[in-house]
């Protein structure tokens, strides 16, 4: 017995280090060889014989004719190959950089990433990004005081819900003792629309039922989002990604993206997820090809950065020090809408060494992992920023990050320009393919129609192609009024047999404000997707004729 105690101690250590820090038991991971290394030197601290020191005078003396067990050393040489030279051999780029180019999967190629892009209408455009969706969360959950005082705003979350695009995120708790005193969960989640900055809900009920975020990750115990998982079986693999999503019934969900090591100890691929009920914990695991539609991410956005530089890397191999070919993603990938409805990670590529311009886009579908890449040049995110701020520089605002929009057939950054308050004070509208054709306004119709005239001005030589959707017509005014927004006169009319709304400011035409019903007019405008379209030219017949 007195032999066996020192190794029960070590198993209670183990077992109390299994539960915090909880170590994927599998091939090609660090957690469990490093504990059962640390585990191993106290074995061998705790049956290191006490007869082996003895006490000569004041000097503490070593016997050399102890006996001591070989097997923990063994034990640690093997943990130490396991961990040091077995990686090496298993994982370097020098010896697999074909395996790690290839784990992207197949890349195709495209010419017009308009062409991937659906016409947008303004009312659809997103003008809050996670910073600002943040604020009026706090913002939100500050007028509520006796709950502010209990919870915090968690981490924000892009996705489509019942196709109306929100930032969602759920209450957490705020400390051990507010979890302590509040063990049924956190009285629900905080919806901003990414369209709409007014629109901005706390959801506490869905019909009679109250929501509550029981399992979380600022909760303990098996209450931990990441405890809870682990040991109900989730041993084996890797678990990364933990994102709040609601399905179109509002239900609250974390879903969590389950991976394995293709490449030895390295080339994380995700190849399914759990999807855990935030208020009941049941978990539900599903493949990525039968995981539900509510969904929106599964590949995660650190391991498609990291495939496609990969991807970009080693182009040619492994030895390619002059960096012929060699191609990088130019920022973190950003979640957007395709024209088919589906969500992507999106980036531009550019050679290794090049800061302003790009060599394509990458649009890689974040549920299957399948990429296009669109080999045209343009500007990358950063470039478009600097071009917006610039065109706005004696007020001092910064740049959100652009998001990609098809704009009259023509790939544009659209972007919020925000005080040092983080509050947006005007829109942008940037040519990808043309850093210097900029629009800004202070709404997102300013910047829309000054954008167009920049892109006019500019002779169309970014997409002569775009011209085509373009139309002129002749016709007769039946209704015209003004309205004046900002300090700018806009003048919203219609014509005979056009069921359509249509508006342009008094600096695009003279003829506009004196116009009048019963005019007959040519005017040209862009097919695009406004619920009110914007005239390119205005031409009053009848005052022509005066």
């Amino acid at each position: 017995m007195k032999k066996l105690k020192p190794f029960i101690w070590i198993t209670l250590v183990g077992l109390v280090l299994v539960f915090f820090n909880m170590p994927v038991f599998n091939y090609g991971y660090y957690g469990l060889p490093f504990l059962l290394l640390l585990l191993t030197l106290l074995w061998m601290v705790v049956t290191f014989p006490a007869s082996s020191l003895k006490m000569e005078g004041k000097e503490l003396r070593f016997e050399k004719n102890t006996k001591f067990s070989k097997t923990p050393f063994w034990v640690v040489l093997g943990l130490a190959f396991y961990v040091v030279v077995l990686p090496f051999i298993t994982s370097s780029p020098m010896f697999h950089s074909r395996s790690y180019r290839n784990l992207i999967g197949s890349v195709k190629t495209g010419s017009n990433l308009s062409q991937h892009m659906a016409p947008i209408s303004l009312e659809k455009i997103r003008v809050v990004d996670q910073s600002l969706a943040s604020l009026l969360g706090d913002k939100v959950l500050g007028a509520q005081p006796a709950l502010g005082s209990q919870v915090e705003v968690g981490t924000f979350n892009i996705q489509k819900v019942r196709d109306e695009l929100y930032w969602v995120a759920p209450l957490v708790h705020s400390g051990f003792f507010k979890w302590m005193s509040n063990r049924e969960g956190t009285p629900g989640y905080v919806m901003v629309s990414a369209t709409n900055e007014r629109d901005v809900k706390l959801v506490q009920k869905m019909g009679s039922e109250d929501v509550r975020i029981k399992i979380q990750q600022n909760a303990y115990f098996f209450d931990d989002l990441e405890r809870h998982l682990y040991f109900s079986g989730h041993i084996t693999h890797g678990l990364t990604d933990y994102s709040f999503e609601i399905d179109d019934n509002g239900r609250p969900f974390w879903v969590i993206s389950k991976y394995a090591k293709r490449i030895g100890f390295s080339g994380e691929d995700v190849f399914g997820i759990l999807v855990v009920d935030a208020k009941t914990g049941q978990i539900s695991e599903y493949d990525i090809t039968n995981a539900p539609k509510w969904v929106d991410r599964i590949q995660p956005q650190d391991f498609v950065m990291q495939q496609l530089n990969d991807w970009g890397e080693y182009v040619n191999g492994y030895w390619n020090f002059s960096n012929e070919n060699k191609l990088q993603a130019t920022e973190s990938p950003l979640l957007v809408y395709g024209e088919d409805n589906k969500s992507y990670w999106y980036t531009g590529l550019t050679s290794v060494g090049r800061d302003e311009s790009t060599n394509g886009f990458v649009l890689v579908d974040t549920r299957t992992k399948k990429a296009h890449w669109y080999r045209q040049s343009g500007a990358t995110e950063f470039a478009a920023q600097n071009s917006a701020v610039g065109k706005v520089q004696e007020k001092g605002y910064s740049a959100s990050q652009p998001i990609p929009y098809n704009i009259n057939n023509i790939p544009t950054y659209v972007m919020t320009l925000k005080d040092n308050g983080g509050l947006v004070k005007m829109h942008a509208m940037v040519a990808i393919g043309d850093y210097t054709i900029v629009g800004t306004g202070n709404s997102l119709r300013e910047s829309l129609m000054a954008y167009k005239s920049a892109y006019n001005m500019a002779g169309n030589k970014i997409n002569p192609e775009s011209i085509s959707n373009r139309s002129v017509t002749k016709s007769v005014l039946t209704r015209i009024s003004s309205d004046i927004k900002n300090g700018n006169s806009f003048y919203y009319f219609t014509v005979k047999d056009l069921n359509r709304i249509f508006v342009g400011s008094s600096q695009l035409s003279n003829e506009l404000p004196i116009s009048v019903p019963g005019d007959s007019v040519e005017i040209s405008f862009d097919n695009d997707a406004q619920e009110i379209v914007d005239v390119v030219s205005f031409n009053n017949k009848k005052l022509g004729k005066q």
